[in-house]
């Protein structure tokens, strides 16, 4: 019989600790294949903070590092500099990167750092209760926003993907989704895309990701991918945002 689909070498056997119908899991996924499609995985160095994605050395079979909340950007910045060869990439959520590590983010970018950053958009703080993020939809209800987020006190959603692509440094920045196979498809292409730009020297590359969390959401998996298309995307639409021209 003809093998049609296999997993991935990229993921370990490990059974995954994130919430039933979370996205995450299918996020791995995609960057696990595309690193391995190109072949770098003897080469490749991922970076987690604090998030959701905590665990993440446990999943991805390659070398891992844990960084400070917020800081994997800089750690990231360190690896790849120490060897320019490793393939560099950081997983983090919109808490861990819009928040206490927007700085780092912004000024990575900025510098043009030859690192890939796989950015995982849910609009809320998933590990630590389901708190307000920078990302959380206006009247979108949270463990710390009840009655919803009021603009007029809380200030209006970062459109991170946006804004970074303002800069000179980032040499590719898309936003894609997971709510759908179409999407899901997409999403690969694009993680695909900005690893190999990366590999090829262009630069600092991220893909923005726009995924599920149906506990903190209080949904049910198909509800929360339904909500997902309906409310996060027309705030956070998808497509690349910045794209330089080839040198």
């Amino acid at each position: 019989m003809a093998v049609v689909y296999e997993k991935t070498k990229l993921l370990t056997d490990k059974p995954l600790h994130y919430c039933p119908g979370c996205t995450h899991g299918i996020i791995h996924r995609l960057v696990a294949e595309a690193l391995d499609e190109l072949g770098v995985q003897d080469k490749t160095i991922g970076v987690a903070p604090v998030g959701c994605a905590v665990f993440a050395y446990d999943y991805f079979n390659c070398d891992m590092m844990e960084a400070a909340h917020g800081r994997a950007p800089a750690v990231a910045t360190g690896c790849k500099r120490v060897n320019p060869n490793n393939v560099v990439f950081t997983y983090q959520g919109d808490g861990d990167l819009a928040s206490i590590g927007a700085a780092e983010i912004t000024h990575a970018a900025t510098r043009g750092e030859n690192i890939t950053v796989i950015f995982v958009n849910n609009a809320i703080y998933g590990m630590t209760g389901g708190q307000m993020a920078p990302t959380t939809l206006p009247g979108q209800v949270t463990t710390t926003s009840p009655y919803g987020r009021d603009t007029n006190h809380c200030g209006y959603p970062i459109r991170v993907s946006e804004m970074l692509a303002t800069l000179d440094g980032p040499a590719y920045i898309a936003r894609v989704s997971v709510h759908d196979v179409k999407h899901i498809m997409e999403a690969k292409k694009a993680i695909k895309k900005a690893f190999q730009l990366q590999i090829e020297g262009k630069g600092f590359t991220m893909v923005e990701v726009l995924s599920s969390c149906p506990t903190n959401w209080g949904m049910t998996p198909q509800e929360a991918l339904k909500w997902l298309q309906e409310n996060m995307i027309p705030q956070y639409p998808l497509g690349v945002k910045k794209e330089k021209e080839a040198e």
